[in-house]
């Protein structure tokens, strides 16, 4: 098995005031994962959507990843200007060549798109990857989340660690 952590919208405009304490709470689990994956050597994703929820282009300054994250030069960077990670973007090629079967999510989602781009299109890309959500460190809306927990597959901090330790 060959694991990457992904960190999806942690971007400066989706953190609003109202979700500012709930994304500061998640960057803590997100900060001890990535440093997890950087100590063991595995890939750390890092996905920036262009657009805001209106379809505009973002302000560079919104395009940022928020200040509570370090991103390193050397972790990928994937762009999307789609609601779907795996489209029209490199992530699913990016995976596939480095043997990637398992995918950890993280972050931020606007909308649907951590559950568009994980669950419902995965059968489509012709690649086995099993995607987990790490429990406790995706912000959004409440409502939206328990469902999500209900109908995916999530992971526990102490779970992931064994993964990542062991592979």
């Amino acid at each position: 098995m060959s694991i990457a952590l992904i960190v999806m919208y942690m971007q400066k405009h989706f953190c609003s005031e109202a979700l500012r304490e709930t994304m500061e709470s998640i960057s803590e689990k997100i900060n001890y994962s990535i440093d997890l994956f950087r100590e063991n050597s595995k890939r750390i994703i890092w996905v920036q959507d262009e657009k805001d929820k209106h379809g505009n282009i973002m302000n560079p300054k919104g395009f940022e990843i928020i200040d509570f994250l370090k991103p390193e030069e050397n972790e990928k960077r994937i762009i999307q200007y789609h609601k779907k990670s795996f489209y029209e973007t490199e992530l699913m090629e990016y995976l596939y060549a480095e043997k990637v079967n398992t995918i950890i999510v993280t972050g931020y989602y606007p909308v649907d798109c951590i559950f568009t781009t994980t669950t419902r299109h995965k059968g489509m890309l012709g690649y086995e990857l099993t995607p987990y959500f790490l429990k406790d460190a995706i912000a959004g809306d409440k409502k939206f989340l328990s469902v999500l927990e209900m109908i995916s597959k999530t992971i526990t901090i102490e779970k992931m660690e064994k993964i990542v330790k062991n592979n």
